[in-house]
Formats: C-alpha cells, structure tokens, sequence
C-alpha cells in the first residue's frame, strides 16, 4: 500500500502539512507506504490548454509536474491538501489537478471526430483511493473540499468516507496549531484507518 500526500499549501510546514503527516504517520503505523511531496517549492503552471497531450500521451509542458504525476499514477492512494484561499485550494494544487486529470484522460483515451460522441475508458488515475484534506482558520471548507471531491470523481477514483468532512480548523493570525484542533486530528486519525482499510480490501 502506498500512501501519497500532495501538499498544496505555500507554507511547507503549515496546518495543512501537519494534518497531512498526521494520516501519514498513522497509515504507515498499519504498514502502508508513505510519502510526502511539497508543492510550495515547485516550479508548476497551470494547464495551458494546448492538447498536446492527446498525441504525446503525457503532458508536455516542462516543469516539475513532469516529477509528480508519475508518482501519483503509481500510489495506491493519493491525499490532496489545501488550505483554503478565499474559498478554494490553492492555485499551486490546482495546476497539478487540472494538468493530471487532462493528460491523465487522455494518456487512456483517444480524440473523437467530429460528430462523435465519447465513451470514455479509463483514465491513468483509474481505482486511485483520493482523500480530499481542506484546513482554514474559519471558513471556506466546503467549497475547497468539494473541488478535491468533483476532480476525484471526474477522473474515476475512489473517495472514502468517513465520521465528518477531513477538516481541520487552525491558523488564526497566521499561527501554526493543527494540533490543538482535537476534532480534527481525530478525523485524520480515523480516514488513516479507513484508507488503510479499502486499501487491505482491494
């Protein structure tokens, strides 16, 4: 089993790497594999709508997606956090989701004609375990965890459920205190449990 952590958040020891190492530690506490990437210091950009990954099969822009994706079409399951920025993920994460799940479809799948309509097949993140984690001091959750959520199920992945929303609520004035959270470390602790789980299962 392998657990992946994209972290999105532009402070690379912030609330939301904290949350995230938390399932980490606990998953690997049950025998799973873990990892940890750090998008605060990557050169990334965003989809840049040129489809040339029909032809090429891979995204062809060249930066430091090229280093990600394949870990990401190699983990069993793939954690996404953001901290929310005015009610969405960070711009950092969404590139990396926008560029994986476009070159992903179409690493699988081939451009119709016109007049044809599409059946899709798979996707290159086809069966991924995603587990959406969203931290901000007040606000915002629900439309950062949501947009984890649709880009998950759009790209044929698995998402796992569990006792609330994976939320945590820290950061007041900046401040770095996941951990007094006690809700929320208790979500992070429980969806380890139950990705490790699914994982056992499949």
């Amino acid at each position: 089993m392998k657990l992946l952590a994209l972290n999105g958040s532009p402070r690379a020891d912030g609330n939301t790497f904290r949350y995230l190492t938390m399932i980490l530690e606990r998953g690997k506490s049950l025998g799973a594999e873990t990892e940890l990437v750090q998008l605060a210091d990557k050169n990334l950009r965003g989809c840049r709508g040129c489809y040339e990954c029909i032809a090429a099969k891979r995204c062809t822009l060249d930066d430091d997606f090229q280093g990600i994706f394949p870990k990401m079409a190699e983990a069993d399951a793939i954690l996404l956090g953001s901290p929310v920025y005015h009610s969405s993920i960070t711009a950092e994460l969404k590139a990396v989701l926008d560029r994986a799940g476009f070159s992903g479809r179409w690493a699988k799948n081939e451009m119709k004609k016109e007049g044809e309509s599409y059946t899709w097949g798979t996707t290159a993140l086809s069966g991924k375990v995603v587990v959406p984690v969203s931290t901000a001091r007040r606000a915002g959750h629900n439309f950062a965890f949501a947009q984890m959520l649709l880009w998950a199920a759009a790209n044929d992945c698995l998402i796992v459920g569990n006792t609330y929303w994976n939320v945590g609520v820290a950061g007041k004035g900046g401040a770095k205190n996941a951990e007094e959270d006690e809700e929320g470390v208790g979500i992070m602790t429980n969806i380890a449990d139950r990705v490790v789980a699914l994982l056992k299962r499949l």
